[in-house]
């Protein structure tokens, strides 16, 4: 079994491994990566925020519900992220011009991924505060 394990690792891609050659980069995929994790970070993000703000806030299922859209509402956005990176044909996917674009567009992700929830939490406290 363990000669087999050996054999099937050898055989897998390495991340970054295309057809077009050893160690090229592939945008596509590094994109949807970032995407990936991103995502995850912000609903996580998002979650805890949330939670925390609610502790000293009322009983109500409005804030949970609203959460849920929040989480909902950021995919569409990084699809479109995604889209634009898909679009590219094999030669552009792996063209190393790309990569100042590549890095402005994965610092915008994260920007977002990372402040969004801290910005709508704040707008949330401050809203409340207002009508208390």
């Amino acid at each position: 079994m363990a000669k087999a394990l050996h054999r099937n690792k050898r055989q897998m891609p390495r991340q970054g491994v295309t057809r077009a050659g050893v160690g090229q980069l592939d945008w596509r995929r590094r994109i949807s990566d970032h995407v990936a994790f991103a995502l995850l970070a912000y609903t996580g993000m998002q979650i805890f925020v949330t939670m925390a703000a609610l502790k000293s806030g009322h009983a109500s299922l409005l804030p949970y519900f609203a959460l849920v859209l929040l989480v909902l509402a950021t995919i569409p956005g990084c699809r479109l992220f995604e889209a634009r990176w898909n679009e590219l044909d094999e030669e552009a996917a792996h063209d190393p011009q790309l990569a100042g674009r590549f890095t402005r567009d994965v610092v915008v992700l994260w920007a977002l991924a990372l402040g969004l929830p801290l910005a709508l939490t704040g707008a949330y406290l401050g809203i409340v505060s207002l009508f208390s």
